[in-house]
């Protein structure tokens, strides 16, 4: 961990053999999906923008291992693997990508917006860096309660540089607000690297006056540890915070990128071959005895089982009916009355 005004938390992580198995099982299925998400895409049965997670799946198992659903989670249109260690479904996952009813945003949001509000999930936002001034209000909304939990609001390096990022920040510092404002730092912004695109790539340190870490998103026993520290940090009524996670994206910035123009095929696969997540989280099972080479043969086979039916369940749903596009833009506002030009008071329905 590298640290900016704040003290190291423990290197020391607690973890179970129950836990490691979670996390590989819950990693895999995501690495699954996204690289199902990919052949559904070139097939055409996916249109418009999509953008795939593979790569980065440490930081959506960690991050949960160390939260509830009661603390909130924001992030940028890179959700499908968010949505999913939320507790979302693949099936409503892949149904959202094929724009059917049977989605979690009823085949309206696609691929970029995807929402499980009962487990305290806001998306899914397509507008660059838009989800942090949102997360800020999530974790002011959480402070007004007198709620112990916290909100973190996930962007990328790409996003670092927004305004609305400094005034959230700034107006969270200001009103103390539990919210983690966490870097996903890819390295990439679509094919822009950190290095021309920020004059200090030093994103956790990017807060100031606010502290910060660095930590391998790589690895989701460390992810787990930096997250837990900054929520009980956030929670204490010290404030936000800000955290880097190290990470790397396989696919391009989009399925539109090939990925290749901005990076060499050496650099994607050094990654792979040296700081891959899943294969971080198997290793540690196979060296601890924790599973056999044939049990996790065994999951793996399963999960890209449960992959397939999830993905028949989603060609076969239908789509959403032409009425549909009238459904979910107003909210019925019950007694709630406003008063008119002409002084009197009109029910808003």
């Amino acid at each position: 961990f590298v640290m900016h005004r704040a003290d190291a938390p423990s290197q020391t992580v607690t973890t179970s053999a129950s836990e490691l198995t979670q996390m590989y099982r819950d990693m895999y299925l995501m690495r699954r999906l996204e690289i199902a998400s990919d052949v559904l895409y070139k097939s055409k049965f996916i249109r418009g923008f999509c953008h795939l997670y593979d790569g980065q799946e440490a930081i959506c198992v960690g991050m949960e291992a160390a939260l509830t659903y009661d603390d909130c989670i924001i992030t940028s249109y890179r959700d499908h693997c968010t949505f999913l260690g939320r507790g979302g479904s693949m099936e409503e996952v892949f149904a959202e990508l094929l724009g059917r009813k049977t989605g979690c945003a009823k085949g309206k949001g696609g691929s970029m917006h995807m929402y499980l509000k009962k487990n305290n999930f806001y998306g899914g936002n397509g507008i660059v860096g838009a989800q942090s001034p949102l997360g800020a209000g999530l974790a002011f909304a959480q402070k007004y309660k007198g709620m112990p939990n916290c909100t973190l609001t996930l962007y990328g390096d790409g996003a670092a540089n927004q305004g609305q990022l400094a005034e959230a920040m700034n107006m969270a510092a200001l009103w103390d607000l539990p919210v983690v404002f966490v870097c996903e730092n890819n390295h990439y912004g679509m094919g822009t690297s950190e290095d021309r695109s920020s004059k200090s790539a030093l994103y956790y340190t990017r807060g100031d006056y606010v502290p910060g870490m660095k930590a391998d998103g790589m690895d989701a026993l460390a992810v787990k540890q930096a997250v837990a520290y900054a929520k009980e940090h956030c929670v204490s009524g010290k404030g936000p915070f800000v955290l880097e996670l190290d990470t790397y994206r396989y696919h391009g910035h989009s399925m539109s990128d090939p990925g290749s123009t901005y990076r060499t095929r050496d650099e994607v696969s050094g990654v792979r071959q040296e700081r891959d997540p899943v294969d971080r989280i198997r290793k540690l099972l196979l060296e601890h005895d924790i599973a056999k080479d044939t049990e996790l043969k065994a999951w793996e086979k399963d999960i890209r089982k449960q992959i397939d039916k999830a993905v028949d369940f989603a060609k076969a749903s239908a789509l959403p009916e032409a009425g549909a596009l009238y459904e979910d833009v107003l909210v019925d506002a019950g007694d709630i009355t406003a008063r008119t030009v002409s002084n009197d008071y009109t029910p808003l329905r």
